[in-house]
């Protein structure tokens, strides 16, 4: 995969490239600051709690604020076209040759809709931006693609293809209010329920937290329970490419360049060295907890806590704990009125008519 760049400022005319990403419930998806830093700062955000979203952008510089509601892709999309299909841009939020959104769910699901409605070339899941030409990964990343760009163009960035560096002042910020157009006129998918998403089998690219092993777990029964650690913390698995080798976990589980360019808020690394295949495809974590007996592995080095102790030992002792913790609030709900103290269960009928247990 060639190394990621985006367009130098000095090569990016005013009002060329604009980040637009979709906000749900006043959250951010993934790679909202990675596409902002590519865009150069200027951003629209679009969706519903825009104002407290703004908030958590590092790297904007100008902010175009549209508090529009429920996720309507083809209304938006309608409603964002009309001032350059009168060839008046200015009257339009979207004034830029070039529009960046994240790949994230509703990002792939708005970049075709907006891209058709502006008549523009769409290029999906971009790694790198750079003048006249679009770097795209193909084929999970196994290949590289260059797409020359002669026009207007609307491209899906790839979250955790790139750093950010924060932008150090306070960025311009405006609101704006379309006209949305008559639901009948464009229709959109009615959106029934939005279901949690399952940690067990939600793509990696898409995981807030994961739970990651290396060969340092020593053994697939070790992976196991390390597999049961993250499903009790509510976080994906994923691993290294000597454990995707050697069968321990699915290669789609696998982290860094050559399997899924990852973006999590939270990294757990178990026997993890760090080698710079698997942490060139970490983004950029919050927080990053490494546990290995090497002190000075590399990955001990990023982590904002370092924990030196034999991996397995820790995850089977974690396993223990959340196992137990787990049944103490099973039981807990299971025992109604009854109280317990001390581990031991009172002023309540257990078992074979006795009082207590402990």
């Amino acid at each position: 995969m060639p190394s990621v760049s985006a367009i130098s400022a000095d090569s990016r005319s005013p009002g060329s490239a604009l980040g637009v990403i979709v906000v749900r419930r006043g959250v951010l998806p993934a790679g909202a600051d990675e596409v902002t830093a590519e865009a150069g700062g200027r951003v629209l955000l679009v969706g519903d709690g825009v104002a407290r979203a703004a908030t958590g952008l590092t790297a904007a510089t100008e902010v175009t604020l549209w508090e529009a509601g429920e996720f309507a892709p083809a209304a938006w999309s309608a409603a964002l076209a009309t001032g350059l299909d009168r060839g008046t841009a200015g009257s339009s939020p979207i004034d830029s040759d070039l529009i960046i959104m994240p790949a994230s769910p509703d990002g792939r699901d708005f970049a075709p809709r907006l891209a058709a409605a502006l008549r523009r070339q769409l290029v999906a899941n971009a790694v790198a931006v750079r003048p006249g030409e679009i770097v795209a990964e193909r084929y999970d990343g196994r290949l590289a693609e260059h797409v020359p760009v002669r026009g207007p163009v609307v491209a899906t960035l790839v979250p955790g293809v790139r750093g950010v560096a924060p932008h150090p002042g306070v960025p311009r910020t405006r609101s704006i209010a379309p006209a949305l157009p008559h639901p009948d006129a464009v229709p959109d998918a009615e959106v029934l329920e939005v279901l949690a998403a399952d940690p067990a089998t939600i793509a990696l690219t898409e995981a807030p937290r994961i739970v990651g092993g290396g060969h340092g777990m020593g053994s697939r029964e070790a992976f196991s329970q390390l597999s049961d650690v993250a499903a009790a913390l509510g976080a994906s698995l994923g691993g290294t490419r000597v454990v995707a080798d050697l069968g321990w976990i699915p290669f789609e589980r696998q982290i860094g360049t050559t399997g899924a360019i990852v973006a999590p808020r939270l990294y757990l690394a178990f026997g993890v060295s760090g080698a710079v295949q698997h942490t060139s495809g970490l983004g950029s974590p919050d927080h990053v907890i490494s546990v290995n007996v090497d002190g000075s592995a590399p990955m001990m080095a990023m982590a904002d806590l370092a924990i030196i102790a034999d991996a397995p030992t820790v995850v089977a002792e974690l396993r223990r704990r959340l196992a137990g913790a787990a049944e103490a609030t099973a039981g807990t709900k299971a025992i109604g009125s009854g109280t317990i103290s001390n581990g031991t269960i009172s002023d309540t009928t257990v078992g074979h008519g006795e009082g207590s247990t402990s």
